[in-house]
């Protein structure tokens, strides 16, 4: 795959040009393979910024390291003169955006070129990626699979090549979620890195922004840009924490072996790797397990009006916040604990990252979701261990694993308290380039 650090030396070198990343862009973008990757296509003006790339590297006024490089945006956020769909036909008639989000006009200002909008899970409501109006992605790394969600096309553009990086959301685990499921990199930031959040909510609770690459060095120059002012020294202290308990014993014996595999490899490396329980992280669990989630009050909340409208939902879609409609009058522990089990959680870690399987098992096959109960269920597994950490307001960072060809890639799932995005990228970048395993 190509990376955007490659393509960036190869602009420095004057190899290619802007101009000819973006037309190929476009054209991966078109290919048969591609289809439901990308909701909205923005061809025209991919070109135009890509030919103001060129003329301001030729007069030696780039913006900066990631000039002229394609990127694609999950489509909840605003592009000018394209319509926000969310992943859901109820939108389509809706009108254009008149202006780009704020994170997009970042982007723009840095000199990346926005090749489109990236499919979706409708309304970023399930993990699974599945879209039955616009048509699911295919999971390049295993088509009979699942690409994984919500943040389905953005994973499905990176690994499939079409652009070297994109961003999504995260809510409980949008991006981490498919990134391992894809084979490739996720990173879901604190909520409020970037700013205000001003694309389309699920959460206003628990929403976030992520991004994908297939390098950690590509997602800490994206993270350079979006969050300037925001990067502070790498530690020198390189701690872990593998949680006990189901975090960790409740795998397939498949994601077992890779996560085993990893660790014994991070030890033979002399890393400081110690196994205990994080008592807020069962906490958190136990809680949500006996009172619902914030996700799906907050979501049916958000949505329940669609529910007794003619707008096309997805069945999924409307089981699901059906299934919500009641959630929030149990919710009211979960809101209250949530501020003291985030402290919790950060004097459990004592400095140290902890070190987890992203998701339990492997991509579901889509022949598995034809059965409404076995759907949610999968759905509710996909989620659970990046769910409890979005509920404890963590930054994370997804790196595939890949110890045989004949499965799909697992995730290795790095995790801090929230405002340790620093910390995490630099851990994420020690353990990237020496991992024989990671892929």
């Amino acid at each position: 795959m190509t990376t955007a650090t490659s393509m960036t030396r190869a602009l420095a070198a004057g190899d290619t040009t802007s101009a000819q990343l973006a037309a190929a862009a476009i054209d991966r973008a078109r290919q048969p393979e591609s289809t439901a990757v990308l909701l909205t296509l923005t061809a025209d003006r991919a070109r135009y910024q890509a030919e103001a790339a060129d003329r301001r590297r030729a007069r030696g006024a780039a913006r900066g390291d990631l000039d002229g490089i394609p990127i694609a945006w999950k489509d909840v956020f605003d592009i000018q003169g394209t319509v926000t769909t969310a992943g859901s036909a109820s939108h389509l008639h809706d009108a254009p955006a008149a202006v780009d989000s704020h994170l997009v006009r970042r982007a723009h200002d840095s000199g990346l070129i926005t090749l489109g909008k990236t499919n979706l899970s409708e309304f970023a409501f399930s993990g699974l990626g599945v879209n039955q109006y616009f048509g699911t992605p295919i999971n390049p790394v295993a088509p009979e699979r699942v690409p994984g969600g919500s943040s389905s096309g953005s994973a499905a553009a990176v690994a499939r090549g079409i652009v070297p990086l994109a961003v999504g959301t995260d809510t409980s685990g949008s991006v981490r979620v498919p990134a391992a499921y894809c084979g490739i990199i996720g990173y879901r930031a604190t909520p409020g890195r970037y700013g205000p959040n001003d694309f389309a909510p699920l959460s206003a609770t628990l929403d976030s922004i992520g991004l994908f690459a297939t390098t950690v060095d590509d997602i800490i120059a994206l993270d350079r840009i979006l969050a300037p002012g925001e990067h502070d020294d790498p530690p020198r202290s390189r701690r872990f924490v593998i949680p006990a308990g189901e975090w960790t014993e409740d795998l397939t014996p498949e994601i077992a072996a890779d996560f085993h595999a990893v660790v014994a490899e991070m030890r033979c490396a002399e890393t400081d790797i110690r196994i205990r329980s994080i008592p807020s992280l069962d906490t958190a669990q136990k809680l949500m397990d006996s009172h619902g989630t914030i996700v799906g009050a907050e979501a049916h909340r958000l949505h329940r009006h669609r529910l007794d409208s003619t707008l096309p939902i997805e069945p999924t879609t409307r089981r699901r916040l059906e299934n919500n409609a009641h959630t929030a009058d149990s919710l009211a522990p979960v809101y209250a604990a949530m501020c003291a089990l985030r402290a919790d959680f950060a004097a459990e870690l004592d400095g140290a990252t902890l070190l987890c399987p992203t998701v339990r098992h492997a991509p579901p096959r889509l022949s598995e979701l034809s059965d409404p109960a076995h759907y949610d269920n999968l759905n509710a597994s996909t989620l659970r261990t990046t769910m409890a950490l979005s509920y404890l307001g963590a930054c994370g960072i997804t790196l595939p694993i890949r110890t045989s060809a004949s499965r799909p890639p697992s995730g290795l799932l790095l995790s801090r308290p929230s405002g340790h995005d620093a910390e995490l990228l630099a851990h994420a970048a020690a353990i990237g380039p020496q991992r024989r395993i990671l892929t």
